[in-house]
């Protein structure tokens, strides 16, 4: 196979993973914020994102760093993208949030 070939698959699936993990993360904090046990869903997503991640990274990877760092550049750019796609709208949130009395 074609080096920039491969280079660029490694990207598009680096970018895959990338999504994958990071949008798992912003559906499991939206979904433990309303759960009755959100430690389970935390901890649960973290096991299945990151055996997926770290999987994909290997088998992406071949045992050829060149391969590994265009996944992980396509990984950190899927992050920016899914941030920037899942950040709430200016002025969305209408009164400020109220900070917790912890004190009599």
């Amino acid at each position: 196979m074609n080096d920039t070939l491969a280079l660029a698959l490694a990207w598009l699936a680096g970018g895959a993973l990338g999504t994958f993990f990071f949008g798992g993360l912003w559906w499991t904090v939206r979904k433990s914020l309303a759960s009755a046990n959100p430690a389970l869903w935390v901890f649960g997503s973290l096991l299945l994102r990151m055996g997926v991640t770290m999987t994909g990274f290997y088998l992406v990877s071949g045992g050829d760093w060149q391969r590994l760092l265009s996944c992980l550049v396509g990984f950190v750019m899927a992050r920016q993208l899914v941030t920037r796609l899942t950040r709430e709208p200016e002025g969305a949130r209408s009164q400020p949030v109220q900070e917790a009395s912890h004190a009599p």
